[in-house]
C-alpha cells in the first residue's frame, strides 16, 4: 500500500495512492494516518480494502507528511563511504546519530524556507524508515519486523550551522521546512529489499546525486537495531538513513549551495518523487 495524507497543512485527511496514481479517500476507515495506523494488525486490515471502491479525490491536492503525530525524527549521518569522503570525514565505526526537530517536517512538495541569513543551504536525498512496533534492544535478525514502511526524505541542511558553529549537527538540521517527507509511506511488503533502491536528486534540472541503498555502510537492519539500543522507538517514529555523494558542500571545484528560487527534485525507486522550491525566510 501507498498511504498518504492530503489537504491543507494542519487539515490533512487520510488517503492512499491507487495503481493509476490517483489519490483515494480513506476517511471511512481511519480518522488519520498516525502511529496507531502503522501497527501490523491495522496495516493488514487496510490492505484488504479495494482501492477502486474508495472515493477518488478530485484535482491535484497538496500532499502532507504521510504520517501524522510523529514523535521522533532520527537521522543517520555519513552512512555512505563516498559521501564521507566528499565531506572530508572518516568512515564511522558506528552509526552517527542526530535528531531533526519535529517542527521541521513538511510535505513532499512544500516550499523549503532557509533560515534567516543562511549561507550554506544543502540537499540530501535519503531513505526514510517508519517504525510500526515499539522497539527496544531489537536484534538485527528481527529488525525488519519492526518496520511498517518506507518513505522518501530530503534531509535539507544548513552547513554553516551544522559544521561551523560548534555543538551538535542538530543546529543545521532542524529549521522549519528542513524535513520534506513523502509523497507516501510505502508498506514494507511492497518495497521488499530496502537495500536495492536507486535514488537521485536534481537542482534546477541538473543531476547532483545518484546512488543506491546497497552502498550504505550500515544497512536498515543494523540501523534499526542500533538505534533501538540507544532509546525506545515508538510506532510512527521516522529514521532517515544517510545520503549518497553529490551534496552541495562536496561539489568540485567549488561548493554549491541553495539560493532563493532554486528547485530541488528528487526520487527513489518505489517511493515516488518530491519537488521543492527554495523561498526566502518569511
Amino acid at each position: 500500500m501507498k498511504l498518504l495524507r492530503y489537504g491543507p497543512a494542519g487539515q490533512e485527511k487520510p488517503g492512499l495512492c491507487d495503481q493509476s496514481g490517483a489519490v483515494r479517500d480513506l476517511s471511512q476507515y481511519v480518522i488519520d494516518i498516525g502511529p496507531e495506523t502503522l501497527a501490523p494488525a491495522e496495516l493488514a486490515r487496510l490492505s484488504k480494502i479495494d482501492p477502486n471502491a474508495l472515493p477518488k479525490v478530485s484535482g491535484n491536492p497538496r500532499l502532507g507528511v504521510p504520517v501524522g503525530g510523529i514523535r521522533k525524527f532520527i537521522a543517520i549521518g555519513l552512512n555512505y563511504a563516498d559521501h564521507a569522503a566528499e565531506a572530508g570525514l572518516p568512515i564511522p565505526a558506528e552509526p552517527v546519530v542526530f535528531t531533526k526537530a519535529i517542527s521541521c517536517l513538511s510535505g513532499p512538495n512544500d516550499p523549503v524556507m532557509l533560515p534567516k541569513d543562511a549561507k550554506k543551504g544543502d540537499w540530501e536525498v535519503e531513505l526514510g524508515i517508519f517504525i510500526g512496533r515499539t522497539a527496544r534492544y531489537v536484534s538485527e535478525a528481527e529488525a525488519l519486523d519492526y518496520v511498517a514502511g518506507y518513505a522518501l526524505v530530503n534531509d535539507v541542511s544548513e552547513r554553516e550551522l551544522q559544521m561551523e558553529r560548534g555543538g551538535t549537527w542538530d543546529k543545521g538540521k532542524g529549521f522549519d521546512t528542513a524535513g520534506p517527507v513523502g509523497p507516501w509511506l510505502v508498506t514494507a511488503d511492497e518495497v521488499g529489499d530496502p537495500q536495492a533502491l536507486g535514488m537521485w536528486l536534481d537542482v534546477n534540472g541538473s543531476r547532483m546525486q545518484t546512488g543506491t541503498t546497497k552502498t550504505m555502510i550500515f544497512n536498515v537492519r543494523q540501523i534499526v537495531s542500533y538505534v533501538s539500543r540507544l532509546f525506545t522507538l515508538w510506532p510512527g517514529d521516522l529514521i532517515c538513513t544517510g545520503t549518497p555523494p553529490g551534496v552541495g558542500m562536496g561539489r568540485k571545484p567549488q561548493p554549491v549551495f541553495l539560493k532563493t528560487g532554486d528547485v530541488m527534485t528528487l526520487g527513489m525507486d518505489k517511493l515516488g518523487e518530491q519537488r521543492q522550491e527554495v523561498v526566502p525566510w518569511r
